[in-house]
């Protein structure tokens, strides 16, 4: 069996959805593969805060971006997504999907009316969250990723040019002579190859390296790791962002058996930076606001700098809680109200938050339309490094990054004839392994990630982190090689993507962003 679409887009969140979309407009067949069952298996439905736009000041949008990376941004790159961002937005989720954001009772500025039509956004009710200058951020509710996320699959969904394959993984990609000239696909136990004439990765994060993560189930890195593995260039791999507020309260990922993991306590759900954005405040286990004491913009300083100020504060007074006595919570983000209820939080009380992996800010490397080092393949959103975010990623610059380059992508990969090559034969020739072995590599990956490659990273151990995560990978490529499961694949791409990411943290001297360095930070976790 073989299939063949004139594009291929892998992935199904904001970004794939986006390239797809491109794609198809320009005249090509597309064929969209997601692991997703439901809507949820994407990150984009998880995005909470929002989609920042530029309004009519790119300018400052631009500066709000740089400085949150610590200057570590391509100038290049972030010009892209400012000067391409209020068109994308008001093409796809005003013009094409209707997207009903949130609005206030109010007459429109001068503001509004000069970057808008007054059509789709008069009185929209722009917010503000961390390290941004003004309000310029759309929202719905605090769950605006699953209410662009929606509408969007459907309308993907409904066109005839786009065949959407659910439950559908991408094992490895085909490649020759540089080129990628499709993917092989499977389903239900069932491997085909699958040729296009252009492949678009859009596979989403790392979350499922980490034991506490905002991220979906499955997100294994898959895009990257399979990028990487075909000879594709890989870029800024250590910076890894943490969210500062994370509600938990459930048992983490990464079981051993016993529901337990490195990592403490798990994620019940994200705390949209848009509370603090309205006026909530940070509190240790003492009581005692702390912000300020780190950051001249206390709760609103970077993602970064937050980030470390809750674990260092969780440390040393056992909790941190956010108080949202100052903001009308159950009238302002009653999605989270309803949330925290589902988890028998008393937000009336604080909720309690800690740091929890969100974003890959590197990725697979590519230029401004999506391209990889290798020819035809694309790569787009979370799993792809466009510079735009360097060493730290600027709060709801995420879904617009995924949404700008998707389209472009799209874009440049339609018009490309299919070629097709030899596939490989993957084996299936020895027994299926136990349950428990999946889980107890994972186990292994996950403890390491935490303590040698979270929020601080202790230089000296870095080395041996690799070394944990060199023997693991060897582990699962001994089975790759004669067993074919997506399981067993995910595997191999989460220890190949974690490998990473320990290779360039230890390559990467400078304390910077989300790769902060510090002495005797870490505890062993050897096996």
């Amino acid at each position: 069996m073989a299939d063949t679409s004139d594009v291929l887009v892998v992935g199904s969140g904001i970004a794939g959805l986006a390239a797809a979309l491109a794609a198809a407009r320009n005249g090509s067949d597309v064929t969209l593969a997601t692991k997703a069952t439901r809507p949820e298996g994407a990150s984009s439905w998880w995005a909470r805060g929002g989609i920042a736009v530029s309004r009519d000041d790119p300018e400052q949008f631009k500066r709000d971006i740089l400085a949150a990376s610590d200057d570590t941004a391509d100038p290049g790159a972030v010009d892209v997504l400012v000067e391409n961002a209020n068109d994308a937005v008001e093409d796809v989720l005003f013009e094409t999907l209707d997207i009903q954001f949130d609005r206030v009772e109010r007459r429109s500025t001068e503001a509004d009316e000069r970057a808008a039509t007054p059509a789709s956004r008069a009185a929209l009710d722009y917010t503000r969250e961390a390290a941004h200058s003004e309000d310029r951020i759309l929202h719905v509710d605090a769950a605006t990723g699953r209410h662009v996320h929606v509408p969007f699959l459907n309308h993907v969904d409904d066109r005839p040019d786009v065949d959407l394959l659910d439950d559908t993984a991408a094992l490895d990609l085909l490649r020759h002579e540089g080129r990628v000239h499709g993917a092989m696909l499977e389903s239900d136990g069932e491997v085909w190859p699958h040729f296009a004439g252009g492949v678009v990765l859009a596979t989403g994060g790392i979350g499922d390296l980490y034991p506490r993560t905002t991220n979906p189930d499955h997100a294994t890195g898959d895009g990257v790791a399979m990028a990487a593995l075909a000879g594709a260039d890989v870029a800024d791999m250590e910076y890894v962002q943490f969210h500062p507020t994370a509600c938990v309260s459930d048992p983490p990922r990464g079981s051993n058996g016993s529901g337990e993991a490195a990592g403490g306590d798990g994620v019940a759900f994200l705390v949209s930076e848009a509370v603090r954005g309205e006026g909530a405040l940070l509190r240790n286990g003492d009581g005692e606001r702390f912000m300020p004491d780190y950051h001249e913009a206390a709760e609103l300083a970077p993602r970064d700098v937050v980030a470390r100020a809750v674990q260092t504060e969780r440390e040393a007074t056992g909790e941190v809680l956010l108080d949202v006595s100052p903001v009308e919570f159950a009238d302002e983000f009653p999605g989270l109200a309803e949330r925290c209820a589902d988890h028998d939080v008393d937000w009336t009380d604080g909720i309690p938050v800690a740091p929890a992996e969100h974003f890959l800010c590197g990725g697979v490397a590519v230029d401004d339309r999506g391209r990889t080092s290798l020819g035809r393949l694309y790569a787009v959103g979370e799993c792809a490094r466009t510079g735009v975010h360097g060493a730290n990623r600027l709060a709801s610059t995420s879904l617009l990054e995924g949404l700008v380059w998707g389209l472009r992508a799209g874009e440049d990969a339609a018009g490309r004839s299919v070629e097709r090559i030899e596939a490989p034969d993957l084996l299936e020739r020895d027994p299926d392994l136990p349950d428990a072995f999946a889980r107890e590599k994972f186990h292994r990956l996950r403890r390491v990630m935490d303590e040698r490659l979270g929020v601080e990273r202790d230089p000296d151990e870095l080395g041996r982190a690799m070394a944990v995560l060199r023997r693991l990978k060897g582990e699962v490529d001994a089975y790759v090689r004669t067993r074919t499961s997506r399981s067993l694949y995910e595997l191999r791409n989460a220890s190949v993507t974690a490998l990473l990411v320990a290779r360039h943290a230890a390559d990467n001297d400078e304390s910077v962003g989300t790769h902060n360095l510090v002495d005797g930070g870490a505890t062993p976790a050897d096996d």
